[in-house]
């Protein structure tokens, strides 16, 4: 198949595409801050792509209305087009700390942060537990204090 128009515009349009996919899109440059740590955004990435055309037949040149004869070329129109939308959804920080995603839409990352707060809310169930022990190992030992075996101790909250 010799060379179509259609070919030209979908080989620029895609070379175009190409230039613009890079990795510093989707995970930005990072940016680092006076106490040392480094900043890099997240985003999502959407392209989109569209091309097309035709060839018109001429009335009353010397065609004849052989349309099937490849001597005659007819007249070509066509447009190709393309779009991107890049948005940002999460942060991520590097520190010393260790590193850690600020999610911009915390509704959608509910799962992560219940295993972020999961190791938290078993020390504080353990902790809880330990102290029940300790007071049922000292209500045994004096039975005087032998009302219930209830936890007593104070009422601690997660830290949300």
């Amino acid at each position: 198949m010799s060379d179509h128009p259609i070919q030209g515009l979908m080989t620029t349009a895609m070379e175009n595409l190409k230039e613009m996919i890079d990795v510093n899109t989707i995970i930005g440059d990072p940016v680092e801050t006076p106490d040392g740590s480094v900043i890099l955004t997240v985003s999502k990435v959407g392209f989109g792509f569209a091309a097309g055309g035709s060839e018109f037949i001429m009335n009353g040149g010397d065609d004849s209305g052989s349309q099937g004869s490849d001597k005659t070329k007819h007249p070509f129109g066509g447009g190709s087009g393309g779009g991107v939308s890049i948005t940002p959804i999460a942060f991520l920080i590097v520190n010393s700390q260790g590193v850690k995603m600020v999610h911009l839409d915390e509704n959608t990352h509910l799962y992560e942060r219940i295993l972020d707060l999961a190791p938290q809310a078993v020390d504080k169930i353990q902790q809880m537990l330990s102290n029940k022990d300790k007071n049922n190992s000292a209500s045994k030992s004096n039975p005087a204090n032998n009302q219930q075996n209830e936890y007593n101790g104070p009422k601690q909250d997660l830290d949300l």
